[in-house]
């Protein structure tokens, strides 16, 4: 850290870019429904981006749809400290899971310019496109092209469900950019993002300094058995999907608590076919999500959930394709990128703890290219991915500025 005083973003400004982004896509319940690539991202996406052209940046777009709005260094050759996070949201999506961490960035810009700091490297502000995986699956997909784990073609083949590909909506939007994806240095990648739990309001801590991010799994599981009707098939002659799914629904929840405190466990999608009242369905398509920061542990709840799938389909007469659809490791972050965000709690006297990441973010697949760490701000009673999600200007502020000190940091101040 610089021996200056450490800087502070402007929050009240923060908060209204949020408030301003919050009104697109507004949901009834106070939330945001901004699905990736639809025309309420692209209408986000275009005020960002002139927002950051109005703060002095030039903006850059990746083929994968990733925005890079970027203030000029001393010396513009270097790397860039990068920060960002996601503009998309779920379905029924709060007002900060994402956004909070893009619109920072650009707060940092604003910041800088305020104050007429030079850095030697370039700062950067990003939106990384699709990270919910709530409409293509699956998530974090084009960080994951950004850092090498998925090749572009698999990124813009993936398809939603009524089968637009990602390619295609993409072009549709404007925001098929011509720049490659990846394959340029980043000096050090930051991301400010809400906890998305508990415990940081719980202990009231305003910071938190992620030292990890957990590994997961998802999975995407059908059973079939024989549709038949409801009333004529004797219950010991049925090969019930629905049944099947039940069973693998209270499977994955043991397999949690088995492993726990830290542990997780999730079904967070099941389809019915036919879907009528009196026919028993012989059809049944559901997701499987499993966390932990450990990798050993998340592998024992892999074998544990796929022996039990067995078990269960071969029980009732079911046949049963389980694929795993998404994966990463536990991510450890760069110890140096840690440090300055510690740093930068301490500096600005704010109450700070480690903390595990336990959602998968776009840092944890930067993390595989450069120098990456988190800062996490409380949200209130912990709730996201949901309408009602929460948090008070002071610990957006604070967020903020802890992100702008851990940056300038790496970016190494000048003036």
């Amino acid at each position: 850290m610089t021996d200056k005083k450490p800087l502070e973003i402007n929050g009240q400004r923060l908060w209204q870019s949020l408030m301003d982004i919050a009104k697109i896509g507004a949901t009834e319940k106070g939330g945001s429904c901004r699905l990736a690539l639809t025309d309420l991202d692209k209408e986000a996406r275009d005020t960002f981006v002139g927002w950051c052209k109005d703060a002095g940046c030039s903006i850059r777009i990746d083929q994968m749809g990733n925005v890079f709005a970027r203030r000029a260094g001393e010396d513009d050759s270097l790397a860039p400290v990068m920060t960002g996070s996601h503009i998309d949201t779920q379905p029924t999506g709060g007002r900060f899971d994402g956004v909070y961490g893009v619109l920072a960035g650009l707060e940092v810009i604003r910041t800088l310019n305020d104050h007429n700091v030079k850095t030697k490297h370039p700062i950067e502000a990003s939106i990384w496109t699709n990270e919910e995986g709530s409409r293509f699956a699956p998530a974090m997909v084009a960080s994951g092209v950004f850092a090498g784990v998925f090749d572009l073609e698999y990124g813009l083949s993936r398809k939603d469900q009524d089968g637009k590909t990602m390619g295609e909506e993409l072009k549709r939007i404007g925001y098929a950019g011509d720049e490659p994806c990846g394959g340029r240095p980043v000096h050090a990648f930051f991301e400010v993002h809400i906890e998305q739990g508990p415990i940081l309001e719980e202990e009231g801590k305003p910071i938190g300094v992620v030292t990890h991010g957990q590994g997961q799994r998802w999975y995407e599981l059908t059973f079939t058995g024989v549709e038949s009707h409801a009333g004529p098939t004797p219950m010991d002659r049925r090969k019930d999907a629905l049944l099947g799914a039940a069973r693998v629904i209270e499977l994955v929840n043991k397999t949690a608590l088995a492993h726990a405190p830290l542990a997780c466990g999730t079904v967070g999608m099941v389809n019915v076919y036919p879907n009528s009242r009196n026919v028993i369905p012989g059809k049944v398509f559901l997701t499987i999500d499993i966390r932990h920061p450990d990798d050993a542990t998340l592998s024992k709840m892999d074998a544990a959930i796929r022996a039990g799938v067995e078990e269960i389909a071969s029980g009732i007469g079911l046949s049963a394709a389980l694929e795993q659809i998404f994966y990463y490791a536990p991510i450890p972050f760069d110890e140096g990128c840690v440090g300055a965000v510690r740093e930068a709690a301490a500096a600005l006297g704010l109450p700070h703890r480690d903390i595990v990441a336990g959602a998968g973010h776009d840092a944890c697949y930067l993390s595989k290219v450069a120098p990456a760490s988190m800062v996490f701000v409380p949200c209130v009673g912990g709730i996201s991915h949901n309408e009602i999600e929460d948090a008070k200007p002071e610990w957006i502020a604070a967020g903020g500025s802890v992100l702008l000190n851990a940056m300038l940091s790496r970016a190494e101040r000048v003036d």
